[in-house]
């Protein structure tokens, strides 16, 4: 259904609990995913009775069994490029993979891409051969009934046997970033660049986004507007995300952190730290000693001090000691990718074993928008003079 993505903080992350681990991956199951559940139930439950909710529970519990199969043939090869899965999110709507770094050549991200769809066609075989051997007949008919006959083995077969088929075509669908949207990008990218071919794959994806959830809202099939909301909106993000890191990949850690930060030293206590909050808009203090760093005192530490402490504590007892390091010369964007795999919101900027200054996700946000604005500027400029 909805294939990988990177960023599943948040609500999805906050709402979510582990299940198991496999192959090093994380395996999580969002608590809205009780509605697919329920829906099973209520499906099979109201034409069969409590045999019927039960068997409709099972059912939908093993559909997702396929999707995170689906989603595991996906992580592997990815990991067999070098990159890094930490999870599996089970939503309502599908499953979702976050990897560290995405697959970095349009080969590979197209290799990645085909092999979920590849897998539930997979699996759709050897149930195939499964109902053979058990009697069972294919009905393409009792396949489209939602739900079909009375609940048995055979039924059940027959059931995930097209939800398998549907699995695969509907991912093969050129939405970005379904499946095959992210190969339709990696097709285009051996052409135009990844930048391009982004923008084309995401703006495709939309409108195809568009007409689902038009076909959903008239049909009555809410599940499908869902769906199609997922996809539009996926899609923006992933052509935000190119564009930003076209923009920061040219840029250097050390064009984006905060060269006149206010800093504090050991000895300093939190009232002082308070007046530095009312009187600039520093939300993030180096403690130094000399010029090699101590630690991080960050707004949220304040706050907590002050709800948790009687005393004007010394600054050095709430300061973060472990801050992750960045060289200055390396690229803006893969220190950002870093911060925000590691859940960081502020690094500390060194040249060599010169401690420099702080950066923060904000200042790198800031630093996008302003450099954005310039180079729209400039290919205005350039318009205008070849107009």
């Amino acid at each position: 259904m909805v294939p990988e993505g990177r960023r599943t903080k948040g609500f999805f992350m906050k709402w979510s609990f582990s299940i198991g681990r496999v192959f090093d991956i994380d395996i999580r199951v969002h608590a809205s995913f009780g509605l697919i559940l329920a829906l099973g139930a209520v499906q099979w439950g109201v034409p069969h009775g409590p045999r019927g909710a039960l068997f409709g529970v099972l059912l939908m519990v093993c559909l997702f069994a396929c999707v995170v199969v689906h989603e595991l043939a996906h992580s592997l090869v990815a990991q067999a490029f070098g990159c890094t899965v930490r999870e599996i999110l089970l939503l309502p709507i599908g499953g979702v993979s976050r990897m560290e770094k995405p697959p970095q050549k349009p080969q590979q991200e197209l290799l990645v891409a085909l092999v979920g769809p590849l897998t539930n066609l997979g699996l759709a075989v050897g149930l195939y051969f499964v109902v053979g051997k058990t009697g069972g007949a294919i009905d393409l008919e009792q396949i489209a009934r939602m739900p079909p006959t009375a609940p048995s083995m055979s039924t059940a077969l027959v059931w995930l046997l097209g939800a398998n088929v549907f699995l695969a075509l509907f991912n093969l669908i050129p939405a970005f970033p379904l499946d095959g949207g992210r190969v339709f990008r990696a097709l285009l990218s051996m052409a135009v660049g990844a930048r391009r071919a982004t923008q084309i794959a995401a703006g495709t994806g939309q409108m195809i986004a568009i007409g689902l959830g038009l076909t959903g809202v008239f049909t009555g099939n809410l599940i499908l507007a869902l769906v199609a909301f997922f996809i539009f909106m996926g899609a923006g993000q992933e052509q935000a995300e190119e564009a930003a890191r076209t923009v920061l990949h040219s840029l250097a850690v050390g064009d984006a952190y905060n060269k006149y930060a206010l800093t504090l030293a050991p000895g300093d206590q939190v009232s002082r730290v308070i007046d530095y909050l009312l009187t600039s808009y520093e939300p993030d203090f180096a403690v130094v000693q000399g010029s090699r760093l101590l630690g991080v005192v960050t707004r949220a530490d304040v706050l907590k001090a002050l709800a948790s402490e009687i005393e004007d504590v010394y600054v050095a007892t709430i300061m973060k000691r472990d801050v992750m390091k960045a060289d200055a010369a390396r690229p803006l964007d893969e220190v950002r990718q870093e911060m925000m795999e590691k859940q960081e919101r502020v690094a500390a900027v060194y040249r060599d074993e010169t401690y420099l200054g702080l950066v923060s996700l904000e200042d790198i946000a800031e630093t996008l928008l302003v450099v954005g604005f310039r180079n729209r500027q400039e290919e205005r400029r350039k318009a205008a003079m070849a107009g």
